[in-house]
């Protein structure tokens, strides 16, 4: 799951953005308003951690303005601000949650994943091609009922090509969703995923590699496409 971190102050953007990598999360992170507009305006998020004030101020009205324009994506807010007065501003401007800082680095996973989860509910716990079955709540995957041991970068390749089963699915796409934006774009980086998904996942092949588009998911590629 993707979750973008709005932090303004560089050691707890940091540690907060470690952490949340550490728990399994694909994590991009922003100092400002600006910068997270634009990350907003490219890419899903499971979560939105956004720090109540940033640089230009009070972030809640900005989120406002995402809540009316039908943005729907959760969001935790971190701030100092902590009474019950600083609180219900927050859930009225469309905060899911709210942590007063300082807080623990566990408790602020534990929540960033219940919201996550809770945004997904309607994604199905198990996806399946073939003899290949993937469950999404305990992370396995099996094919021909055999448990297989992926990355958790494999697993996350392997999942967005079967949400978009039979469809082509390029290079481009699978780095956006499946690498944050440390990670250093190249073809090169998908591949190397692709064939080390391929090798575990054995035969007959589901993952096929469509020339110069990208790769489909499906059990029998159709070459009249």
């Amino acid at each position: 799951m993707r979750v973008l971190l709005v932090e303004d102050e560089p050691d707890l953007r940091a540690i907060t953005g470690a952490g949340l990598r550490d728990a399994g999360f694909f994590v991009d992170q922003a100092a400002d308003w600006p910068t997270a507009e634009e990350l907003l305006a490219r890419n899903d998020y499971a979560c939105v951690v956004l720090d109540r004030l940033l640089p230009h101020g009070d972030s809640l009205p900005d989120l406002q303005d995402l809540r009316r324009r039908g943005w729907s994506a959760p969001v935790l807010c971190l701030t100092a601000l902590h009474t019950l007065d600083d609180r219900l501003t927050g859930f009225e401007h469309g905060a899911d949650d709210y942590l007063v800082k300082p807080f623990a680095l566990p408790e602020l996973v534990m929540r960033v994943r219940s919201l996550a989860r809770r945004a997904r509910r309607r994604t199905p716990v198990f996806l399946r091609c073939a003899d290949l079955e993937v469950d999404l709540a305990r992370r396995e995957v099996r094919r021909a009922g055999v448990l297989l041991s992926l990355t958790p970068k494999e697993l996350a390749v392997l999942r967005h090509l079967l949400e978009h089963a039979d469809e082509v699915v390029g290079k481009g796409e699978l780095f956006r969703h499946c690498w944050d934006e440390l990670a250093e774009p190249s073809s090169n980086v998908v591949e190397a995923v692709i064939a080390g998904l391929r090798r575990k996942l054995g035969g007959p092949p589901l993952v096929h590699t469509v020339r110069g588009q990208g790769f489909r998911l499906a059990e029998q590629l159709d070459r009249s496409r």
